[in-house]
């Protein structure tokens, strides 16, 4: 097919035929051939990134997105595979910045890409908060080490004082003992209370919307009885199409009722737990 009676439509066309064949080292055969005679047009570099993820061939799919939008930088496509290979390479606030400039063109330009990049926005954003998380518990332990240090150190330090005075100061030592063990004793209970928020730290599946898995803000619940935020499920209606994402019963905006018991669930959750506004 990469022979030169071929145009770049042509090469295309055929690329197409074979990712959707999963051929994708013939695809990006075919899609490599029509840069070579077209090297203008944008989405021959989109269609070859996507055969490139398929393979999970990341710094490709990086080149060639990135390739795409030096020739149209409001590539929605260009900007969203260039979001989901950042991500498998753990650049996640590149992944994120394009995947919200995707998900903007998206709006703008009025494309249908379903719930796709929301998705794909809130996989990032949540490895982004469990490596944040991570790294968190890390400086705790190391503080509650450092902390503990601080206190042997120190009365290691006083007892010695103490010895060095010649005198019969037992007494005064087993004191001085005792008082760093009631100090650690402190720390430890404290830093175990932050444990046991810490493994709390969590916001449950059920208080995240069913699109965009973020905390509920305006909760509406379906005639289905699946509970959405109203700006992912309206946006959802008025891009993707009028039905239920979850069971795909047909479903209109006036269809639509606020979940109060679900507001104010979350609301007290949020109260309790204000570290979430940052989920």
């Amino acid at each position: 097919m990469a022979g030169k009676s071929h145009s770049d439509k042509d090469l295309k066309d055929a690329g197409n035929k074979h990712f959707s064949a999963r051929n994708y080292d013939s695809a990006i055969e075919c899609y490599t051939q029509a840069i070579l005679k077209n090297p203008a047009i944008p989405h021959y570099y989109t269609n070859r990134a996507l055969c490139y993820l398929n393979q999970k061939r990341w710094d490709l799919a990086v080149r060639d997105a990135k390739q795409a939008l030096e020739k149209d930088a409001n590539l929605v496509k260009g900007h969203f595979y260039l979001g989901k290979a950042l991500l498998e390479k753990d650049h996640l606030d590149d992944s994120i910045k394009h995947l919200q400039r995707a998900s903007d063109l998206a709006k703008e330009q009025k494309l249908n890409f379903g719930d796709d990049i929301a998705v794909q926005l809130r996989i990032v954003r949540k490895k982004r908060w469990n490596i944040q998380e991570e790294k968190r518990i890390h400086q705790e332990i190391e503080l509650q080490t450092y902390l503990n240090r601080l206190i042997l150190e120190d009365k290691e330090r006083k007892a010695d004082e103490l010895r060095h005075t010649g005198q019969d100061v037992d007494v005064l030592v087993e004191k001085v003992e005792h008082q760093a063990e009631d100090r650690l004793a402190e720390v430890n209970a404290l830093f175990a209370k932050v444990d046991e928020r810490r493994q709390k730290r969590d916001v449950p599946d059920y208080l995240c919307g069913k699109i965009s898995f973020e905390v509920l803000k305006d909760p509406v619940i379906t005639p289905s009885g699946i509970t959405y935020d109203r700006k992912d499920i309206e946006e959802h209606l008025h891009r993707v199409g009028h039905f239920d994402p979850v069971t795909r019963t047909k479903l209109t905006q006036d269809q639509l009722i606020h979940n109060y018991a679900m507001k104010e669930v979350v609301d007290n959750f949020i109260m309790e737990n204000e570290w979430a506004l940052d989920y």
